[in-house]
């Protein structure tokens, strides 16, 4: 389910320049006289009048962090109103900007933590591998929301072989860190960490099971701002133990979660062009 806000321009060019090319919205359908833009889960519609001209209200784009509103500050310095600032009532570091016709264009992020908006192209875009953790708790409530979602993660013949165990015991997550250096270390910075396993007598293609799981754990959970990072060869007789998971169940990753403490640039990607063969 989605929605639309038209709006009426008298200046559809300078209103389609200012909002693509200089605030960075893209283009989700053109009509011709009428475009429909798109930030997030914002779609934003300008349609050509002579008589009409829209500017009541206020527009307002919001970004996960206070850095990222820096940069549209940054980007957008000329033409704001004021320095980015606290708005400690309603909770939120802003700065604001008029468009060409005076439309006031609020950039935000919320001081507070929200409930989950992410569309999927951003939630694929965004995800990092989080290594770093804030010191505050991942409520029951959260996670269960995130098993929720999990529950449909696909499998070999629906046999749904894979599973999770929830690891809070300290001593526990402090003998993870430690096996594998520097890479199992993130555990030990997460005010948790999470086991995904799968049972072979549930499935022959219980390895695929897992590993589809995990990653379906991993984009759920950054869907709910949480981070994680997948933690690789702990598929172990030494942490089976510590687990109490069978030696021929497997694990395919145990991945520390939490709220990231900061995220980390975007590293950089090959062209698809590089990666893709057709034959």
């Amino acid at each position: 389910m989605a929605g639309i806000v038209f709006l009426g321009t008298k200046d559809f060019s300078a209103v389609r320049e200012f909002y693509v090319d200089i605030v960075g919205m893209s283009v989700w359908r053109d009509f011709g006289d009428c475009i429909v833009l798109r930030h997030g889960n914002l779609f934003l519609g300008f349609c050509s009048s002579d008589s009409i001209v829209d500017t009541h209200g206020h527009i307002t784009l919001f970004y996960r962090t206070r850095e990222l509103v820096d940069e549209m500050h940054k980007k957008l310095k000329d033409l704001a109103i004021s320095e980015p600032v606290e708005d400690n009532k309603l909770r939120v570091y802003y700065f604001s900007v008029k468009d060409p016709e005076g439309r006031v264009v609020f950039f935000q992020t919320f001081l507070d933590r929200v409930e989950e908006y992410l569309l999927g192209d951003e939630l694929l875009l965004t995800r990092r591998s989080i290594r770093y953790f804030r010191d505050e708790d991942v409520s029951d409530e959260v996670l269960w929301k995130i098993f929720e979602i999990c529950r449909f993660s696909p499998t070999s013949k629906n046999s749904q072989s894979y599973y999770f165990i929830v690891i809070r015991d300290r001593k526990i997550l402090d003998f993870l860190a430690s096996l594998r250096g520097s890479s199992s270390a993130p555990i030990g910075r997460a005010p948790l960490a999470v086991a995904i396993c799968s049972d072979p007598s549930k499935s022959r293609r219980h390895v695929q099971d897992a590993c589809i799981a995990a990653y379906h754990f991993i984009l759920t959970a950054w869907f709910f701002g949480l981070g994680t990072c997948w933690i690789a060869a702990m598929d172990r007789d030494d942490v089976k133990e510590m687990l109490g998971i069978p030696k021929d169940h497997y694990i395919a990753t145990i991945t520390p979660l939490g709220y990231p403490e900061y995220l980390p640039s975007p590293p950089p990607r090959r062209p698809a062009r590089e990666m893709v063969r057709f034959i």
